[in-house]
């Protein structure tokens, strides 16, 4: 069980590096819980793919910094009926 955890911790990683999807947006693709995406980048990439893990923090950085933007253009679409 716990190979498959690694195995899908690199998968996750990948695809966030690749795409610079949230881990939301990575969560829906895969179909499991932005908890367990969360989980999987940040404590099992951390220890399986230190160079990997790196690379996806930035990204997730990044993700973090520019939510307030996100969110705002969020409730404008809501209430522009977008």
């Amino acid at each position: 069980m716990r190979e498959l955890a690694s195995d899908r911790a690199v998968v996750l990683g990948e695809y966030i590096l690749d795409t610079g999807a949230t881990v939301r947006a990575t969560a829906k693709v895969f179909k499991i819980s932005k908890s367990t995406v969360h989980k999987d980048v940040t404590e099992r990439l951390s220890h399986d793919n230190p160079q990997l893990h790196k690379l996806v923090k930035e990204v997730l950085e990044k993700n973090k910094q520019e939510r307030h933007i996100r969110g705002g253009m969020a409730t404008k679409r809501k209430y522009k009926g977008i």
